[in-house]
């Protein structure tokens, strides 16, 4: 274990980190690779973060893997990247199920292949009773989307004359149980959000981190936490 974990406080882990993995092009492009081995080799780095940060406490783990605006990128890619998501759960579910890791989803299956709808499903149907760490999968997902989903889905459950309030829209997002983020993490130095979790971004801490995601690793997360923790949350308030 990184010595870097020395500098983490146990008592200040936050419940909900949120990753945008980004970077995995440019790493196979420095490196004179196929676009798609850099997002194999992302895919690799997934199973021992996840593991690292269920070792430090953290309970909810959402990971930005494919977004709706991903659908816009070569053929040749996107159907590349759904074979590699589908090979990822098949070789991994054994695994991720026995270290007690729960899987769930957020995004929509509208586009998604079959064969990669029912990977996804199987491995939430395996994993739903395991409680040591919550890891949600957003496959196809958009947060503008999420909130337009979430506002339809409450619209054909309003009553008449009811006021739509936050806390029911929250109630209608894809995973209404799941808690706010509190810190967000995006490699690869680009300094956007792009249109991840706009909702329960409301009020996390953003650390943007020069690594591409091929290459981050368990102290980078922990430099994360560090960075974290120095910061005081307010929520608006003094």
């Amino acid at each position: 274990m990184s010595e870097l974990h020395t500098l983490i406080d146990p008592k200040k882990i936050p419940l909900h980190v949120a990753i945008i993995m980004d970077g995995n092009g440019r790493w196979a492009q420095k490196k004179n690779l196929p676009r798609i081995e850099g997002h194999r080799r992302g895919a690799e780095i997934i199973e021992p973060i996840v593991e690292a940060a269920a070792n430090i406490g953290i309970k909810y783990l959402s990971l930005f893997a494919f977004s709706t605006e991903n659908w816009s990128r070569p053929a040749d890619e996107v159907k590349a990247l759904w074979q590699l998501l589908e090979m990822f759960f098949k070789m991994k579910l054994a695994l991720i199920n026995e270290k007690g890791v729960k899987i769930i989803f957020s995004g929509t299956f509208r586009r998604l292949p079959p064969t990669a709808k029912n990977v996804i499903e199987e491995a939430i149907r395996q994993t739903k009773n395991n409680n040591r760490i919550t890891i949600n999968f957003c496959i196809n997902y958009g947060g503008r989307q999420e909130i337009v989903d979430a506002v339809n889905l409450w619209i054909q459950k309003r009553k008449p004359t009811e006021a739509l309030t936050e806390r029911k829209l929250s109630s209608c997002l894809y995973q209404p149980r799941l808690p706010d983020v509190d810190l967000l993490i995006r490699t690869s130095g680009e300094y956007r959000i792009s249109n991840f979790m706009l909702w329960r971004l409301a009020y996390a801490e953003l650390v943007f981190m020069n690594v591409l995601w091929p290459d981050f690793r368990e102290k980078h997360l922990y430099l994360a936490l560090h960075e974290y923790q120095k910061r005081e949350r307010r929520f608006g308030g003094l």
